[in-house]
């Protein structure tokens, strides 16, 4: 049985007030979510040792959320990752979003947001309405996003979204994994496999180029479990992995893509999603966090955590070869992604 409990957790700086909310299972594991962001602010189970271990990065107040920079464990959209020059067609005209990563589009504006939070049964589901033309994307958006804990230490992450205009939808969390002891080390002995053949080609500013590419010979290549450090010294361009992978098996059935393993704590984290696609992205920056320290005042460095961003591909909506992200009108967008827990015997 799944325990839900509530207690505020301060106001934003424009007076919003936040409320955090535990999950917790028979099992040790707990889970804490904010209605800032919808951001997962902890995942702790006890590791090999009985040790309760803390596997997301973050921040311990409201004032890191919102002075952070790096969407530690955030829902973010209405668009997850890139979009070219903030633009895209949609029913014959051009799309014009506000640019905030340079000349292009990142995520959205859904990890500055406060949600309004419910509990429900072995969880919490939090829901915003985002206006017309909210950074420009079109029509209203009526979306939600249920956190629920399992016994089985799992925790399922289920979207919809409805809106009432033709619009563009791709969401995701932002969730930043450490597996070891959270005391400033990087996930490099991580031992990592993924599911994933292909990627999309990306250019200088890591905007996909339309094509697609095998993973045979390169360092994306995760079909047999290695160290996420392997290889990443190969990755100059991007100053480590923020790679959108193309996940085997079909897409719209729930199927698992990915296990990562920490041998020092013995914590497992397997993977599952209905996205056709995960960025892989290893906080290539997260050292330059605008936030003055992490939780439990650490100054996270690069490569202090790994993310598994199931999503759909970025850009799509330039790519007619891409897998549509295009919401009718009256149309219901649903995703569903899980996170579980276990530990080594």
């Amino acid at each position: 049985m799944t325990t839900v409990s509530v207690r505020p957790f301060g106001s934003t700086g424009d007076g919003k007030a936040v409320t955090q909310y535990t999950l917790k299972n028979e099992n040790g594991m707990c889970v804490q979510l904010l209605s800032y962001a919808c951001a997962v602010q902890r995942m702790v189970i006890p590791d090999k040792n009985g040790v309760p271990r803390d596997v997301v990065l973050g921040y311990d107040t409201l004032e890191g959320y919102e002075n952070g920079s790096s969407f530690f464990s955030a829902f973010v959209g209405r668009y997850a990752n890139r979009i070219k020059n903030a633009a895209f067609p949609l029913g014959g005209k051009m799309v014009r979003l506000r640019p905030n990563a340079g000349a292009h589009h990142l995520h959205g504006a859904f990890a500055r947001r406060v949600f309004d939070g419910e509990m429900t049964d072995g969880g919490v589901v939090f829901r915003y309405v985002s206006p017309p033309d909210e950074e420009g994307y079109p029509g209203t958006l009526t979306g939600e996003v249920r956190y629920t804990l399992t016994a089985d230490n799992a925790l399922v992450i289920a979207y919809t979204a409805t809106a009432d205009a033709d619009t563009v939808v791709n969401l995701t969390n932002h969730a930043y994994f450490n597996l070891n002891v959270q005391d400033g080390s990087d996930v490099l002995n991580h031992l990592l496999q993924i599911d994933a053949d292909s990627y999309t080609d990306m250019d200088g500013s890591l905007i996909p180029t339309g094509k697609i590419n095998s993973v045979d010979g390169t360092a994306l290549d995760f079909r047999s479990e290695k160290p996420i450090g392997a290889d990443i010294a190969q990755l100059t361009q991007s100053g480590g992995y923020d790679h959108n992978l193309i996940l085997n098996g079909s897409t719209g059935a729930l199927h698992r893509f990915a296990t990562a393993k920490s041998g020092s704590t013995g914590i497992i984290l397997t993977a599952y999603t209905t996205e056709p696609a995960i960025q892989l992205y290893t906080g290539n920056f997260i050292q330059n966090d605008t936030a003055a320290h992490g939780k439990n005042g650490v100054r996270y460095p690069r490569y202090g955590g790994f993310c598994l961003e199931a999503q759909h591909y970025p850009c799509s909506p330039n790519y007619p070869q891409f897998p549509s992200t295009v919401l009718k009108k009256g149309e219901t967008y649903r995703q569903t992604t899980v996170y579980q827990l276990s530990v080594a015997e």
